[in-house]
């Protein structure tokens, strides 16, 4: 198998989870299923296609965690119910 053909096989697997996220309908443990294999599947162009650019599995599975950390602390900082108003300037 090509390189080449690699390459396109991992955007047609791209495209397919991304379509997939615009789902209303998927189950939460899906959505995150879906999130990370695009996290994968864009490391995995990476390694393919630029040889010794990628992190490795571990490394990428601590930075998602990381961000979902992040962004978890970052959602809990709003308080439910507290509107932001705009500066008006």
């Amino acid at each position: 198998m090509s390189d080449r053909h690699i390459l396109e096989l991992l955007n047609d697997a791209e495209s397919a989870l991304r379509e997939n996220l615009h789902r209303h309908d998927l189950d939460p443990t899906a959505r995150a299923q879906m999130e990370r294999a695009l996290s994968h599947t864009r490391e995995a162009y990476i390694a393919s296609n630029e040889i010794g650019k990628a992190r490795t599995v571990q490394h990428l599975i601590n930075d998602l965690d990381k961000a979902d950390r992040l962004t978890a602390k970052l959602r809990g900082q709003r308080p439910e119910g507290v509107v932001v108003k705009p500066i008006r300037i």
